[in-house]
């Protein structure tokens, strides 16, 4: 598969076949699988408010106080908002050409995941707090908004992350290596009477001190040990910008295989070496339209 199209596949992931060409079937999957302006966009931007205000619904229940003096309230919004969720993946499932190929597509899954909880916490105490999961549902503001064209750009994106992937677990298992060797140095030399209690507690410590995040939990009071982690803090500073190398590298890449795919000819397919050619080197075709 060419670059250019991993969007295109992405996006025919997202695309289902009416059950019916007519009846209430056909409109109601006109309704909710399509975009346009009218009932459509208004069916969507309802969906998303509704999502929104359900995830709402359960950050709000997980503050004690509001917890106590609204759980009724809450209690009743999520299960509105669950049967609401429900009633749509029905329909989703019963107007679409192929019901199990939607189930098993990602906002399938996704819209399954986002009313499972409330219908487990029957069940399981405590499951409806999974209800966060909804917040992924939003992803569908893509196609609300038209902004399917990105998801190309992800998938780029997504790409040059798969490719320079061997470079970057070499990367962490150097990283790693750092830690284990600089966590057993500092467990000899500070010990446990100044925090460092074990090896991996000073593991830790090396993981916190690499990223230059310093909590100060725990720090080094031997002037051997402020010296070793003197050394690890620029240590750290020097291999913060390696993945990010990598990767702009390996996207560098990817990027300039697109532009080269684009650049083809469509009659010859031949990659056109200059990106404002009128005509195509290979075979004289006409690229573009003369200003």
């Amino acid at each position: 598969m060419s670059i250019e199209s991993l969007g295109e596949a992405q996006q025919h992931d997202l695309d289902f076949q009416p059950a019916s060409q007519r009846g209430w079937r056909r409109r109601v999957f006109d309704v909710i699988f399509h975009h346009e302006a009218g009932a459509p966009r208004l069916f969507d931007i309802v969906l998303i408010a509704a999502i929104l205000l359900s995830v709402l619904v359960v950050i709000l229940d997980s503050e004690a106080e509001l917890h106590r003096d609204y759980a009724p309230l809450f209690y009743a919004l999520e299960w509105g908002f669950t049967i609401v969720f429900t009633i749509e993946y029905a329909l989703r499932i019963l107007v679409v050409k192929r019901p199990v190929r939607y189930a098993g597509s990602f906002f399938g899954i996704i819209d399954l995941l986002s009313i499972l909880p409330t219908w487990l916490s029957l069940f399981i105490a405590g499951s409806q707090y999974l209800l966060v999961v909804r917040v992924l549902r939003i992803l569908r503001v893509f196609r609300v908004l038209k902004l399917v064209r990105y998801v190309d750009e992800a998938g780029l994106l997504l790409l040059s992350l798969r490719r320079s992937r061997r470079k970057v677990l070499v990367f962490v298992f150097a990283i790693l290596n750092l830690v284990v060797i600089f966590g057993a140095l500092m467990y000899l030399i500070e010990g446990p009477e100044n925090g460092f209690t074990s090896i991996p507690v000073s593991m830790y410590w090396a993981i916190v001190t690499m990223a230059t995040v310093g909590f100060g939990d725990i720090a080094p009071h031997t002037a051997l040990g402020q010296f070793v982690t003197s050394i690890l803090i620029l240590i750290g500073y020097g291999i913060i910008a390696v993945p990010t190398g990598i990767y702009t590298a390996e996207l560098a890449n990817t990027l300039r295989e697109k532009q080269l795919d684009s650049s083809r000819c469509p009659s010859c397919n031949v990659p056109t070496p200059l990106a404002d050619a009128t005509y195509c080197h290979a075979c004289g075709a006409l690229l573009k339209e003369k200003e």
